[in-house]
């Protein structure tokens, strides 16, 4: 992962902290495209999902195309820096495991998707030149409406449960999640619900702030993270207007 100077992440963060987030950090800052790519401004789907194989069906090229006309694209956020590449490749795959069953929704959350019910689900890191440092994970997930709706109920109760924290595995690599806390935080989504954390494994720690919001069937997922080097570094939320461009592209899909 390529990272501008004034930007860090330690080493043991790969084991902690989300692995969307990852992606997201290298378009933190004003000069610095994530993993040392230049957006692209189609924001077009990867090489190997179903919209771009050939040999897809027509059902999933259709579904696959819906969710990409609903995902974030470079210019779509002035101050903002869009990427298709949601996810570092050297970030772990899957779905961590946590070490309570109440809070494994919340270790879902930080995963490849939102939970083992999505569908189908396309990723964007977005990198703040407003705020140094600044990294936020887009998503968007379609579901079984039922599915979507089960998901933002185990989560509320997760959240609720979870407070003390947890710890959870992915891939053989490990970190634990501290001070779970709901935040109050306005969407016009049919539902949402909102809480930070902070990650900490091998003295490295890091908050982060997670707002899930299902509109419809599809589920809408952000996390934030500031990963600026400064010792002052401020607490990180998922900008509003970042969340309003992304439901307002859900709804605009249809």
């Amino acid at each position: 992962m390529r990272l501008n100077a004034r930007v860090t992440v330690g080493a043991a963060t790969v084991a902690l902290l989300p692995a969307l987030l990852l992606g997201a950090v290298g378009c933190s800052s004003k000069d610095a495209p994530a993993a040392g790519k230049t957006p692209d401004p189609k924001g077009s789907a990867p090489a190997d999902s179903p919209a771009a194989s050939p040999g897809g069906s027509a059902a999933p090229k259709a579904a696959a195309s819906k969710l990409e006309r609903s995902a974030l694209e470079q210019g779509d956020l002035p101050g903002y820096q869009v990427s298709a590449q949601g996810k570092n490749p050297n970030a772990p795959d899957g779905q961590p495991q946590a070490d309570r069953k109440a809070c494994q929704p919340l270790a879902d959350i930080m995963g490849d998707k939102p939970d083992p019910a999505a569908r189908e689900t396309v990723n964007r890191g977005v990198g703040s030149q407003k705020q140094v440092g600044l990294a936020v994970s887009a998503s968007v997930s379609s579901y079984a409406e039922s599915d979507a709706k089960a998901l933002v109920a185990r989560l509320k109760d997760a959240v609720a449960a979870c407070g003390t924290g947890f710890s959870a595995t992915v891939d053989k690599q490990s970190g634990s999640y501290r001070d779970v806390r709901p935040a109050e935080y306005k969407t016009a989504g049919d539902e949402s619900v909102s809480w930070t954390t902070t990650a900490a494994a091998q003295g490295v720690s890091a908050q982060v702030h997670v707002v899930v919001v299902r509109q419809g069937a599809t589920i809408v997922r952000l996390m934030a993270l500031n990963v600026a080097a400064t010792a002052d570094r401020q607490k990180p939320q998922v900008p509003h207007e970042v969340a309003d461009k992304q439901l307002e592209k859900v709804r605009s899909a249809g």
